[in-house]
């Protein structure tokens, strides 16, 4: 089987793999991001562009390098391919610039989008984004669209990266909606509010990487950070049932789909699971989910790391005597009124 080397480290892989599953295979930080690429949905990559990574040498039969960088997510690994990701301060600051281009016309509304916490497009600004904007246009703006009465669509915030015209295309019958019109005017369209009824509709929030499509019955609940995910189940007849369930106390707020370390859904569920089933009662919880990679429920994508501080002094004036630490939590404090000796 061919081998890649992605920022140093080798991976033998299956002929035909894309170097963005390759990385993935390795895992790590060294995985380029996507917010177009689906692996679940066919024909889905090579639109958003932060994916794009250097190709130092070609392969072993051809080693010279690309001379632009390549859509990582599309572009099949050769034998002996050499490939620099994080490594590249080209690939940086053209993702720099990728992400410049995303937010030029997105709203920022984060403070009121449901999206905010466990959106790829936040994480992607808080690694790679600006403080500071250079564009001085006019935002595009569109009316919010109601898809049924269970999803919203706000295409001031779309990105237009197609995963939800691939669901409709793919987890249903036919296609009923696309982008039309082009430039700064293309959008979701074609009718969607009276097209959009099938039973795996809702799946069009769970791939949609910002908050372009909002599910009503959570809208403006609550955060994704003041909520535990637990995974759960129940017999469905339309999907698999396999869920996640999140909770706030004893109560369920939202229902979403699987996902793995990648933000892809595991298994597409149905509206019903998704929109109808909000009583503990109709599922059985397995237990807490782990939470994902840049989740701001665990905080470790946003807070900054401070190196060991040591404090030379002496460790009962930090620390205090066992028998004070104990009285703190206690009625009594006759501890305290004892002298402080050595060895204590």
């Amino acid at each position: 089987m061919p081998k890649v080397t992605i920022d140093g480290v080798t991976v033998e892989v299956e002929p035909g793999t894309t170097i963005l599953n390759a990385a993935r295979k390795i895992g790590g930080d060294l995985v380029p991001p996507a917010m177009c690429y689906y692996s679940k949905l066919k024909g889905s990559g090579g639109k958003c562009r932060v994916c794009l990574v250097e190709i130092s040498k070609g392969s072993e039969a051809n080693p010279t390098p690309m001379p632009k960088l390549q859509a990582s997510c599309c572009t099949p690994i050769a034998d002996g391919m050499e490939v620099k990701n994080m490594t590249s301060p080209k690939v940086q600051d053209m993702r720099k610039g990728v992400v410049e281009f995303l937010l030029i016309n997105h709203p920022l509304d984060c403070p009121i989008c449901d999206q905010a916490g466990e959106c790829d497009l936040q994480n992607l600004g808080f690694n790679y984004g600006s403080q500071q904007t250079r564009y001085e246009e006019g935002r595009r703006t569109f009316d919010k669209i109601d898809i049924g009465d269970k999803i919203q669509l706000h295409m001031t915030r779309c990105i237009l990266c197609y995963r939800c015209t691939y669901v409709a295309d793919q987890l249903t019958d036919n296609r009923v909606h696309g982008i039309m019109n082009r430039g700064d005017a293309s959008e979701i369209s074609t009718y969607i509010q009276n097209a959009v009824t099938n039973e795996m509709s809702g799946n069009m929030i769970d791939v949609c990487p910002v908050g372009a499509l909002t599910d009503k019955t959570f809208r403006f609940k609550s955060r994704v950070w003041f909520l535990k995910p637990f995974d759960a189940h129940r017999d469905c007849p339309t999907c698999s049932g396999k869920v996640t369930a999140w909770m706030f106390g004893k109560e369920i707020y939202r229902v979403t789909a699987r996902k793995d370390a990648y933000h892809e859904v595991e298994e597409f569920i149905c509206n019903t699971c998704r929109f109808d089933k909000k009583d503990v009662k109709d599922w059985t919880v397995e237990g807490p989910r782990k939470f994902e990679k840049d989740s701001v429920i665990n905080q470790n994508n946003y807070v900054q790391h401070l190196d060991k501080v040591e404090i030379d002094t002496d460790p009962r004036l930090l620390t205090g005597r066992q028998e004070d630490r104990k009285a703190i939590s206690m009625a009594g404090v006759k501890s305290y009124e004892q002298p402080l000796s050595d060895g204590q």
